[in-house]
């Protein structure tokens, strides 16, 4: 037996989890709020998609990513947040409409989930890794909260304009500098037929260097 055999053998989980794990990739979907049921998400569910961003990779292991979960009435005090963080910024052009919109939103999904960066720090203060790496990392965890949504069936987006990303709504839920807010992730039951995907072939963006 070869040394990649062995590896092989060893280390593999097989083809057919290889096989679903690809499937489960190219069933993911990003969908807006629009196109999501009122009706609630079971907590249980909540929490498997967080043990799957709690294994992202990270430079340096940080763990850099944080998630508040708003789910319920708590979705109220959001939306004040959305909608102080729209007046702070409208000055003259502020309307009352626009107002009461920012605070309907948050009830338009059933789960909202923080996006937050915290950054792992040395014992002076300073930063161990770049916030570029630390960004990186939260994404991969957004990737993988993503993928168990979609492989259970449930709708979802990252959101990352804007108000989602507002300092205000930053110290709402509850981060820091230098931490950052990169948005928040919207979880519900589609009221649609899930989407059919289109990917363009991966030999045009792809190079092999022999």
């Amino acid at each position: 037996m070869t040394d990649q055999e062995l590896t092989l053998e060893t280390h593999s989980l097989g083809a057919a989890t290889v096989e679903a794990l690809q499937q489960a990739i190219a069933h993911r979907r990003s969908m807006g709020i629009a196109r999501l049921k009122p009706d609630a998400v079971d907590r249980s569910l909540i929490e498997q998609l967080l043990e799957a961003a709690n294994w992202a990779p990270s430079h340096g292991e940080t763990e850099p990513w944080r998630f508040t979960i708003y789910t319920g009435d708590s979705r109220v005090a959001l939306g004040e947040a959305f909608a102080a963080a729209y007046q702070q910024d409208a000055g003259a052009g502020f309307h009352e409409a626009t107002f009461e919109a920012q605070k309907a939103r948050a009830l338009m999904s059933p789960v909202w989930i923080s996006i937050g960066m915290e950054p792992a720090l040395k014992s002076d203060g300073s930063l161990r890794m770049d916030l570029e790496d630390e960004r990186i990392a939260v994404g991969c965890a957004v990737q993988n909260l993503h993928l168990v949504a979609s492989a259970q069936g449930l709708a979802g987006m990252w959101l990352s304009k804007n108000i989602f990303i507002h300092p205000h709504v930053a110290e709402f839920v509850g981060l820091k500098s230098p931490g950052q807010l990169l948005g928040f992730f919207i979880v519900g039951w589609p009221n649609i037929p899930w989407p059919a995907g289109e990917r363009g072939p991966v030999s045009e963006k792809v190079r092999w260097a022999e």
